[in-house]
């Protein structure tokens, strides 16, 4: 069966995505014996599971291509149209994973327009010639959990409240490990208040650094998508994105921060501060890797010191990982049976309430409501 598609929509996408014909040809061929060929799917009729296999790459559904409106580079429907770099090489995964939330961005702002709902940012901006210390310190009178917790998933949890408090929007989003295209990045933030991060199941205090570091972004007013980097130079390197790892540090560490003022050097000599550190990782949630970063910046530990204690973390990481996977091999082997069950996103409760008020206005239905807080119609009575 043949179809006539829209090929402008086609090529939006290519644009959109940043990637060349001959790339969509080769994703949509994967799996025949015989490649789809540029004919194939520029034909002016084509087969409709030749249609099918375009979508299995973008995942738009099958009448997106179908509709005769044209589409056009529009800065406000993505940030691959409103910026031409990143800090982060992107690869396909990330850039889905980012029109998704943009997407879901834009149909946001329209359900708070019908219903009457509005997100105005009620925390001032800031410029990277501002101390990140002393912004660090403003903010988080305002945004830090009441209560400390070291249950890492209880602490981003309190966060993303204390966000939502200021009209900000945290999403996570899940990346099962069978997955082709595996996003290789972090978070980011999306003007002008969304803000999505990776979830971390292995790592939440890496998930915890990175949210305050787009809370950086949000800040400056910067967008960025990327994979945060703790290490990066102080001097010489990306001024905004310093500055986001500089705040991170200080808005986590609070008065933990004036411990490190009395370590003179760290080496082994002194076994790398490493009970010390240990203390103020578990204070803060801050990783130890992190607080070796500040370390660093301060030349008080050593570059090569440094990359030690990096690799030391690394293999011992790789090991955790190792144990877990023998472990979960041999109960496999006894039959002892597996909840291999995929962990669910938080959910901002600032998206909560807006999709309660649409649903209450007539704006979305109970399937839309369902849809979006990833539920079950049976649990639909503890939102409403």
């Amino acid at each position: 069966m043949k179809v006539e598609h829209n090929i402008s929509r086609l090529n939006y996408l290519l644009q959109l995505y940043r990637i060349t014909e001959s790339e969509l040809i080769e994703r949509a061929s994967e799996g025949l014996k015989t490649p789809l060929t540029r004919k194939d799917i520029y034909a002016h009729e084509i087969n409709l599971n030749h249609l099918k296999r375009i979508d299995k790459v973008f995942n738009k559904g099958i009448t997106f291509y179908l509709d005769p409106k044209p589409l056009k580079e529009n800065k406000e429907a993505s940030i691959f149209f409103r910026k031409t770099k990143f800090y982060s090489d992107l690869n396909f995964g990330a850039k889905k994973i980012v029109n998704d939330f943009e997407e879901l961005k834009i149909s946001l702002s329209t359900i708070a327009t019908l219903s009457d709902l509005k997100f105005e940012r009620n925390i001032p901006m800031f410029d990277v010639s501002d101390n990140p210390k002393k912004v660090a310190k403003v903010l988080r009178d305002r945004l830090y959990p009441d209560e400390f917790t070291n249950k890492l998933r209880d602490f981003l949890k309190a966060l993303i409240n204390k966000f939502a408090e200021n009209n900000i929007f945290v999403f996570e989003f899940i990346e099962t490990w069978n997955k082709r295209d595996v996003a290789n990045i972090d978070g980011f933030f999306l003007e002008p208040n969304v803000i999505v991060l990776k979830r971390q199941q292995r790592s939440f205090r890496r998930e915890i650094f990175t949210l305050i570091h787009e809370l950086g972004h949000y800040l400056l007013n910067e967008e960025e998508v990327e994979q945060v980097e703790y290490n990066i130079s102080s001097k010489g390197h990306n001024k905004i994105e310093n500055w986001c790892n500089e705040f991170a540090f200080f808005f986590l560490a609070g008065k933990n921060a004036d411990e490190l003022k009395r370590i003179e050097y760290v080496n082994s000599e002194n076994d790398y501060e490493n009970n010390l550190i240990e203390k103020i990782s578990s204070e803060t949630n801050l990783s130890a890797l992190a607080i070796y970063t500040r370390l660093l910046f301060q030349n008080k530990i050593s570059s090569l010191d440094y990359n030690k204690v990096k690799l030391n973390f690394e293999e011992r990481f790789r090991q955790k990982q190792e144990e877990d996977k023998a472990k979960k091999e041999k109960e496999i082997e006894m039959g002892i049976k597996q909840r291999g069950s995929v962990p669910k996103p938080i959910n901002s409760p600032l998206f909560v309430s807006t999709l309660q008020s649409a649903f209450y206005d007539g704006v979305i239905n109970e399937y839309d409501l369902c849809k979006n807080l990833n539920i079950k119609p049976e649990k639909l009575n503890q939102f409403i």
